[in-house]
């Protein structure tokens, strides 16, 4: 294991241990989207507020494995500030980037990046994926 990999997990099992932005919110301005996996028991909903094609909060909560809440922890802190258009980008661009498929290096991850080791793990990929794609569909 090198040391990238080491900095990865750290950071993976730090946003699992104190994941930020964590509970929801009772405000009708948020859109909701929940997507549970039955086949592995991920469950996740993300919480959004877009003020003017700015997301000025992102919030989430559920329960499953490290990656998939880490996952939804980095999302919500990615998020946060983006407008709608630069959020969707990026979005599509982690999810093309943890399933092994084309995705563009010069669109800053930031800690999101961590997640690029699950490409290796097929199984992993909806665990890094379902708050993303959650996320996604709160833009609608």
């Amino acid at each position: 294991m090198t040391g990238l990999d080491n900095l990865y997990r750290e950071i993976i099992m730090e946003h699992y241990k104190n994941p930020r932005n964590k509970g929801l919110v009772e405000n009708q301005d948020y859109r909701l989207f929940r997507i549970k996996n039955p086949s592995c028991g991920d469950d996740i909903t993300i919480q959004t507020l877009v003020v003017d094609g700015i997301i000025k909060d992102c919030r989430h909560i559920g329960h499953g494995c490290s990656i998939s809440m880490a996952s939804a922890s980095v999302l919500t802190e990615l998020m946060i500030g983006k407008s709608v258009e630069e959020a969707e980008k990026i979005a599509d661009n982690y999810l093309n980037m943890v399933a092994n498929k084309e995705y563009d290096e010069n669109i800053d991850l930031e800690e999101a990046e961590v997640f690029s080791g699950v490409r290796q793990f097929p199984a992993r990929i909806k665990c890094a994926s379902i708050a993303w794609v959650a996320f996604k569909d709160t833009l609608k």
